[in-house]
C-alpha cells in the first residue's frame, strides 16, 4: 500500500531509461480550500484519470460493486466473515503482490475475484462503487475523487472511520495542494492543472499502447526510440525479424504487432489477417528529426495507425477519420495556431530548423512556382500518386499548369544524397525548370516562393502553413479538406472543409507521438519544435549518420 506521506497522489509512471522528477513536498497550505475549487479540481482529476498506478494494468470487467484493499489473509478471513454470500460473490479483493503465494490466500474461495499487484485505479472506480480500504491508502483519495462511496478501516492520512465526507475531501484537496509539481521537460515549477493535463496525455498515449506486444520491420537504430514511444509497463515489446514468429507471438498473448509498413510483405498483411492479428502501422512524423531518416537519425516523432497509414488514401486511416469527424475546440484551435506561428517563427520543417543559406533571387514580376521532388519508390507515390512516380513527369505537368510562372525544382534531399530512387539529371530538369535549388531548409525556401506544386510530398503541407498555394497531383493526407487544388478525384471519406488550423490541430497535435530528445520522455509538439530551436535535438547515432552519409557519396559517384 502506498504510504500518503510519501508518495504524492499525482506522479509520473516508471517510464523507461528516463528519471522524471514530477512532484514532491512543500509546505502546508495554511487555511481550508474553497469547495468549489475542491470539486473543479476532483472533476479534472475524474475527467482524465489519472493519478496512484494510472498507467498499471487494467482489472478484468466484472460485476463486482465493493473492492476490498485488505494486508493480510487473515484480514480477508475476518472482512469475508462479515458479509453475506451475496456481498463476498460481489467483491474484488485487491492484494498486494507478495501475498499472491500465500497459502492462505491461494485456497479455493467460493465468491469473489482476488487480484495481487497494482492495478489501474480508474478501471474499476467509479460512483455506483464502494471501496473498502485503510485511512493511509491513497485508494480512499482516489475513489474519493472518483465519487465512489469509502468505508474506511483505520485511522491515515486520508480519513478515520468516523471521518464525514467533506472532511476527507478536504484532506485530499490538501495533499493535491501541498505538492510542488515540476514541468518534465524544463524542470521548474508548474500548477496542479498543468500537472494534470499532461498526465491526461501520458495517460492517452499509454492506453493507446495496450495491446501492442510485438513489433517487425523496424530497423535496428530506431528501435531504442520506438520501444519508446510504444512503452506500456505491463509488457516488453518485442521485436522479431521473423513476420511468422512476430504473428505467432503476437496470437498468443492476444495482441497486435507494431509493423513499419514499407519493410514487410504483402504476405504478412494476408497472413496476420488470417490469424485474427491487428497490424498497428508506424511510420515517420511530420515534424521528424534534426536531419535525415535515410541518414540513419532516429525519429523524434512516429505516427501509429491502427485503421491504415496517411498514405494510403485507398482505405480509412486515423488521421483521415480523425480529419473527417473532430469537433474541434477554441482551445484546441487557440493552440494550434500558436503552435503554426512557433514553427514558421523557428523556421521548423521535417527534418528540423533552417541552417544559414543564400537562395538565388526571384525574377522580379513572376509568379514563383516550386515543384519539389520525391522518392519515386516511396510508399506514398505508389499509393497515393495515382499512377505518376516520376519525378520528371511532376516538373513538365506543374509546368504545362504554370506556363507563365518562374519555375523551380528542388531534388529530394534522400535522393541527393544517394540513398534512394528518383534522380533527375540537371539537363532534363532544366529544360522544363527555370532553377534547381539545392542546398538550405525547406522551410526558409518557401518563405520565399508563391505556390507549389507536389504528388504527395509533405512540403505542401509546410507550404499551407506558410500561405502558399498548394496545387495536388496526387492525393496526399492534406488534400480533399478544401485548402488545396486537387487534380484527382476526391474519396467520399474526404470532403469536408476545415480550416487551416483544424487541420494543424489533426495532423500535429492529436496524431502523432513526439519524444524529448534530452529526457526521452513522450512530450507534446511544443517541447521538440523548442529543443529543436535551441540545438538542444541531439542525434544519439552521429557516427552512424557520418558513415552513411559517405556511403550515400560513394553509391552516387558509381551512378
Amino acid at each position: 500500500m502506498r504510504d500518503a506521506k510519501t508518495v504524492p497522489l499525482l506522479r509520473a509512471p516508471p517510464f523507461p531509461g528516463a528519471a522524471v522528477t514530477y512532484s514532491g513536498p512543500i509546505p502546508a497550505t495554511e487555511g481550508a480550500i474553497e469547495h468549489a475549487e475542491i470539486a473543479r479540481i476532483f472533476a479534472a482529476i475524474r475527467e482524465v484519470r489519472v493519478g496512484g498506478p494510472f498507467w498499471a494494468r487494467p482489472a478484468a470487467a466484472s460485476d463486482a460493486r465493493t473492492i476490498v484493499r485488505a494486508r493480510s489473509a487473515s484480514e480477508v478471513a475476518d472482512l469475508r466473515a462479515s458479509m453475506t454470500d451475496t456481498e463476498q460473490a460481489a467483491v474484488v479483493w485487491l492484494l498486494p503482490a507478495d501475498r499472491a503465494r500465500d497459502p492462505a490466500l491461494r485456497a479455493p474461495h467460493p465468491r469473489g475475484a482476488m487480484i495481487f499487484g497494482e492495478v489501474d485505479p480508474w478501471s474499476l472506480l467509479d460512483d455506483d462503487m464502494q471501496l473498502v480500504a485503510h485511512g493511509d491508502d491513497e485508494w480512499v483519495a482516489l475513489a474519493d475523487i472518483a465519487g465512489s462511496a469509502v468505508r474506511i478501516l483505520s485511522d491515515g492520512a486520508y480519513g478515520t472511520p468516523d471521518t464525514p465526507l467533506e472532511a476527507r475531501r478536504q484532506r485530499i484537496a490538501t495533499a493535491l495542494f501541498d505538492t510542488r509539481y515540476r514541468d518534465p521537460a524544463t524542470g521548474l515549477d508548474t500548477g496542479i492543472d498543468a500537472t494534470i493535463a499532461h498526465l491526461g496525455f501520458w495517460r492517452r498515449i499509454g492506453d493507446g499502447n495496450r495491446g501492442i506486444v510485438a513489433a517487425c520491420g523496424i530497423a535496428w537504430w530506431k528501435r531504442r526510440e520506438i520501444a519508446r514511444f510504444l512503452w506500456s509497463p505491463d509488457r516488453r515489446l518485442r521485436y522479431f525479424s521473423s513476420e511468422r514468429r512476430a504473428i505467432a507471438h503476437a496470437r498468443r498473448h492476444g495482441g497486435a504487432v507494431a509493423v513499419w509498413p514499407s519493410r514487410i510483405s504483402p504476405a504478412m498483411v494476408r497472413d496476420a489477417a488470417a490469424a485474427g492479428v491487428p497490424l498497428v502501422r508506424v511510420e515517420d512524423g511530420f515534424v521528424r528529426s534534426v536531419g535525415l531518416g535515410s541518414d540513419m537519425v532516429p525519429p523524434s516523432s512516429i505516427t501509429v495507425d491502427w485503421r491504415g497509414i496517411h498514405y494510403d488514401p485507398s482505405r480509412a486511416s486515423d488521421l483521415e477519420t480523425l480529419l473527417a469527424q473532430t469537433q474541434f475546440p477554441p482551445a484546441l484551435l487557440a493552440r494550434a495556431a500558436h503552435l503554426r506561428a512557433a514553427i514558421l517563427a523557428g523556421g521548423i520543417s521535417k527534418y528540423g530548423g533552417n541552417a544559414p543559406h543564400v537562395f538565388p533571387a526571384r525574377q522580379p514580376g513572376r509568379r514563383l512556382v516550386l515543384v519539389p521532388g520525391q522518392v519515386e519508390d516511396d510508399m506514398s507515390v505508389k499509393l497515393g500518386g495515382g499512377g505518376l512516380a516520376s519525378n520528371l513527369e511532376l516538373l513538365r505537368r506543374a509546368r504545362a499548369l504554370e506556363p507563365e510562372a518562374e519555375l523551380w525544382f528542388r531534388p529530394h534531399p534522400d535522393v541527393d544524397a544517394g540513398h534512394r530512387k528518383g534522380a533527375v539529371s540537371d539537363a532534363e530538369a532544366l529544360a522544363v525548370a527555370d532553377r534547381i535549388v539545392r542546398g538550405g531548409g525547406m522551410a526558409a525556401l518557401l518563405e520565399r516562393v508563391d505556390a507549389v506544386h507536389v504528388l504527395t510530398s509533405l512540403t505542401g503541407f509546410e507550404a499551407l502553413l506558410r500561405g502558399c498555394d498548394v496545387t495536388c497531383h496526387g492525393m496526399p493526407f492534406y488534400a480533399g479538406w478544401g485548402l488545396t487544388r486537387d487534380l484527382m478525384p476526391l474519396s467520399d471519406r474526404r470532403g469536408r472543409g476545415l480550416a487551416l488550423d483544424e487541420l494543424v490541430a489533426g495532423v500535429l497535435i492529436l496524431y502523432p507521438r513526439y519524444l524529448d530528445p534530452v529526457s526521452g520522455l513522450p512530450c507534446e509538439p511544443e517541447t521538440l519544435f523548442a529543443r529543436m530551436v535551441a540545438g538542444d535535438a541531439v542525434n544519439r547515432l552521429g557516427w552512424v549518420t557520418r558513415l552513411r552519409q559517405i556511403q550515400g557519396r560513394l553509391m552516387k559517384g558509381r551512378r
